[in-house]
């Protein structure tokens, strides 16, 4: 073998291998940022989830609104990139507790049953009203000592939350998308699926309960969010035996 034919050989072993090393370093590095995705929403291979959507008042059929519609469907992306599998239920007819499968809510406490009992029992500290009546407190949060008042198509808030039945290494988390209105639903899913990756770094296998706040939808639909604030603390609080004063948040 020549000294040409030598090095030749030699420059194509060392082109494998670093090839080899390389696609061994990207499979490894898409493996852990894999799991840990599939740690964060509870969705190990090929398990099993439920998308939990409210049922129209129009009538007795599963009717799901257009936004609702557009929000399963950043949560199926979600469920099929961890590998996992979804079913979707009606709110009225899931009548089971959580923990054994991941569970992700869509719809306020109005028009969705299982997301009043999720709040109900794992959020005291924050009141939807929900009267169906007209009136400037119509659909508004209540949060603590704040009241957050629905302004259709300029300000409108819907509340994130990712909670868990208890600490055990196999309690798969619920998430909640409780907008004031559809549009804020879909809003919500977005920026789970944007931005699950920080909140992951920043709350691991912790609950937390966020208060985002929709932007003048009716111009940019559900893309404009900004972060009001962390409210898990103020949400998991007791709900204070008297109403404080409050004071309403509005777009300025």
């Amino acid at each position: 073998m020549t000294e040409d034919v030598r090095n030749i050989v030699l420059g194509v072993i060392a082109a494998g291998i670093s090839a080899a090393l390389g696609w061994l370093a990207r499979t490894y590095l898409w493996k852990r940022k894999l799991r840990r995705r599939q740690a964060f929403f509870g969705l190990p291979d090929n398990s099993e989830s439920l998308l939990v959507v409210n049922r129209d008042a129009g009538g007795p059929e599963l009717t799901v609104k257009r936004h609702d519609v557009f929000a399963l469907l950043e949560l199926s992306a979600i469920i099929k990139d961890c590998g996992a599998h979804a079913q979707v239920v009606a709110h009225d007819t899931t009548q089971q507790g959580f923990g054994e499968r991941t569970e992700f809510c869509v719809g306020g406490p109005a028009s969705n049953r299982r997301m009043a009992a999720h709040m109900h029992s794992l959020l005291p500290g924050i009141r939807v009203n929900t009267d169906p009546e007209p009136g400037p407190d119509r659909g508004a949060f209540q949060i603590g000592s704040e009241r957050y008042r629905l302004e259709p198509g300029i300000t409108e808030y819907v509340l994130l939350a990712r909670l868990t039945a208890g600490q055990g290494q196999g309690s798969r988390p619920v998430f909640l998308f409780c907008g004031q209105l559809p549009v804020t639903n879909q809003a919500a899913t977005r920026y789970l699926a944007r931005h699950h990756e920080r909140l992951a770094r920043k709350h691991g296998g912790n609950a937390f309960v966020l208060l985002l706040k929709v932007v003048n939808s009716q111009a940019y639909g559900p893309d404009v969010v900004e972060l009001v604030g962390d409210v898990t603390r103020a949400a998991q609080a007791p709900a204070p035996a008297a109403t404080p004063r409050t004071s309403s948040h509005r777009a300025k």
